[in-house]
């Protein structure tokens, strides 16, 4: 295994250029893993963490662009009003020692489904910066994941960062695992309303080969809370509204049996995290309004 270590960004750029095989690491907590174990043995692998402006982030008027090696624990610290959903995702990554390496540009390189920041960026609508030396590209997080550990990158491109859409409501973020810390997925769920535009997002991990999106269930809240005038007056969410969007967020799950669980259990969790999720968020909204229409 040759080891590639560029001073900056075009020399990452030129060598991934002359090797596509090179395998990026910076916080490698999930790269290291699968080497370590015998699972991959890559003839390259660069070491980014010399290119300073992949951990620097920028909050511009509307989103935030976020270097592909911005650590979880400056996510949590710095982000939490622009990011909320993914400050608290970022909050439930393994270790404090891992947070403070890991980031987001990892998650989204390995694809794998249990990533915790996946369902926190699909429920943002978060776009993927990638460059090659051929020029730069945006991808729609939605086009990101294109099969199990597997993303829409060219074999020569390499993350830069993340833009993300600041947040105009409130969000959220939910995750089982099989204790309580340093523990990867059983399943999670994110949530974020967006009342600018009146329409829901949601990010499911872990739960199918790929992070998804409850499509019908986005759209199914959407029009109830229009239809019922709830977003104008901030009155609860009925709650045969609440059990038929969780139905149709675990209804878009895909999930297998594995060591960590079964696929029923996922399916249900889900369904669980749906439901909970959306009272925590719609609470936070009405507690928004009553505080607006106090100070009006």
């Amino acid at each position: 295994m040759d080891f590639l270590r560029p001073a900056s960004w075009e020399e990452a750029l030129a060598a991934k250029a002359a090797h596509p095989t090179a395998v990026p690491i910076a916080g490698g907590t999930d790269v290291m893993v699968e080497i370590n174990f015998g699972c991959r043995r890559p003839e390259y692998l660069m070491d980014l963490n010399r290119v300073a402006d992949l951990a620097e982030w920028e909050v511009g008027e509307d989103t935030v662009r976020l270097g592909a090696c911005v650590p979880y624990t400056r996510i949590m610290e710095c982000l939490r009003a622009e990011l909320p959903g993914l400050a608290l995702a970022s909050r439930t990554v393994a270790s404090p020692q891992i947070r403070n390496r890991g980031g987001v540009g990892g998650n989204l390189g390995t694809a794998s489904p249990a990533g915790d920041a996946h369902p926190a960026l699909l429920a943002a609508g978060a776009e993927v910066e990638a460059v090659s030396v051929r020029g730069t590209r945006r991808i729609p997080i939605d086009a990101f994941y294109t099969g199990v550990k597997r993303n829409a990158l060219a074999p020569d491109e390499l993350i830069r960062a993340v833009h993300v859409r600041k947040a105009d409501g409130p969000q959220q973020f939910s995750k089982v695992g099989t204790r309580n810390a340093m523990v990867i997925a059983v399943c999670a769920f994110g949530l974020a309303l967006h009342p600018a535009t009146r329409t829901v997002r949601t990010g499911i991990g872990s739960a199918a080969p790929t992070p998804v999106r409850a499509a019908a269930a986005e759209e199914f809240l959407a029009a109830a809370l229009d239809e019922d005038g709830l977003w104008d007056s901030g009155r609860a969410v009925p709650p045969s509204v609440a059990e038929r969007f969780a139905g149709l967020c675990a209804a878009a799950c895909d999930p297998i049996d594995d060591v960590r669980g079964t696929a029923g259990y996922r399916r249900h969790a889900v369904g669980v995290m749906a439901r909970r999720t959306l009272a925590w968020t719609w609470e936070s909204y009405r507690g928004t309004r009553r505080t607006t229409e106090g100070a009006a």
